[in-house]
């Protein structure tokens, strides 16, 4: 969770493509199909394959008979809608950050699969790995804590300076369900970096359900302030932080599935602001969390839920399985209250199990609370059934 630039007003990033972060310069392509011919001797032979890369400012529909492959930053221009049917692979270039899916403010995506025929977002390599490309980035208009609170101020994209946030908090920025992102979380370095679904003050309005992100080397799911309601996610085997959450998220995230793998590092990362910058709406990330299976692979060093920088937030039904910490409390007694929070009730946990864990809670908030404090219904959680609702569409579950 890195600095940004803020802008006053609606500023519009439309057309900027990579300014000061190294990425390539976004061409405009005439992205109209063609289909090539190509003589083998025995016959014609056509290659239904489709670049896609630039600015589109029209609806775009891609055609299942059709293979389409991301050779560059896409970017889906406000008023414009991204569809992809069920059942469609789209790969990506290896070519790191340079190649990712962007839906700006005032666009939309529809990529809507079936349990039985989900998209699937991949590389393009012959032997494909994490950080091939960068992922998908949605980037709507409802409130973020780094402008003032109730503003239309937006804040700028790590990569891209692509705008978001604002004051709408029932924002569209589309549908992805049945969904899954494999070898995305591209990175120009520590600063600028892509996840693999990153969700930028993305409103209630858009639906996120049924979307697994699958060796990704950032993390999974990084939520940048906003209020959408998402579910059934699945993270497996993301070698930095599976959900990571910033800039006032209030949203809600229902059933979860993290899944670490050799490389990891925590399975949740929580801010209540981006301590990068500062909180200007002066409110803290306060997210609702139910029904969360998280798995670890028992390194002596592992920590699954780090909450700091004031997030707030109310867990329900957490299972944790595998790590030497399972909550690790940061903060102060100033900018950074994470433990008044717990004191006040803003933070807390219901129903957690912990199995082959260490230690519970680690509180170093500055704040003196005890573990009952912050937790209560010890042995009670059961987490979530995703041998039930990922069965078909997922990979790589133990």
């Amino acid at each position: 969770m890195k600095n940004k630039f803020l802008f006053l007003g609606i500023a519009a990033a439309l057309f900027i493509a990579c300014e000061a972060d190294d990425t390539s310069d976004i061409v405009i392509n005439d992205n109209s199909v063609t289909n090539n011919t190509t003589n083998t001797g025995g016959g014609a032979e056509e290659d239904n394959t489709v670049n896609l890369s630039g600015v589109y400012t029209t609806d775009i529909t891609l055609d299942p008979e059709m293979e389409y492959v991301i050779t560059g930053p896409v970017l889906i221009a406000s008023g414009a809608t991204f569809t992809v049917p069920a059942g469609m692979t789209i790969k990506a270039e290896p070519v790191g950050v340079n190649a990712y899916i962007a839906i700006q403010q005032g666009a939309r995506i529809e990529a809507n699969g079936t349990s039985a025929d989900p998209i699937v977002f991949t590389s393009n390599a012959a032997a494909p790995s994490s950080g091939n490309w960068g992922g998908i980035v949605l980037c709507g208009r409802a409130p973020i804590n780094s402008t003032a609170d109730g503003s239309t101020d937006t804040a700028t994209t790590e990569v891209g300076g692509l705008s978001y946030g604002g004051n709408v908090s029932d924002d569209d920025s589309g549908s992805l369900q049945y969904v899954r992102i494999e070898y995305a979380g591209g990175a120009i370095d520590g600063n600028a970096e892509l996840n693999g679904l990153s969700v930028y003050g993305v409103g209630t309005g858009t639906t996120i359900d049924y979307v697994e992100v699958y060796e990704g080397s950032d993390d999974g799911f990084e939520f940048f302030g906003g209020t959408v309601e998402a579910s059934h996610l699945v993270v497996v085997n993301s070698e930095d932080d599976s959900i990571d959450w910033t800039e006032g998220f209030v949203g809600t995230l229902t059933d979860v599935y993290v899944q670490h793998g050799t490389s990891h590092d925590k399975a949740f990362e929580c801010d209540g602001y981006n301590t990068d910058f500062s909180n200007e709406g002066g409110y803290f990330s306060a997210p609702t969390v139910t029904n969360v299976t998280i798995v670890g692979v028992n390194d002596g060093t592992s920590e699954a839920i780090r909450l700091r920088a004031g997030t707030q937030g109310i867990f329900t039904n957490i299972l944790f399985t595998d790590f030497d910490e399972a909550f690790d409390l940061d903060g102060d007694t100033g900018d950074n209250p994470t433990g008044q929070g717990v004191l006040d009730g803003l933070l807390s946990v219901t129903d957690a199990t912990f199995t082959n864990v260490t230690t519970n809670v680690k509180n170093d908030t500055g704040f003196v609370f005890d573990e009952a404090d912050f937790v209560s219904g010890i042995g009670n959680g059961t987490g979530t059934d995703i041998a039930t609702w990922g069965a078909g569409w997922t990979i790589g579950i133990n």
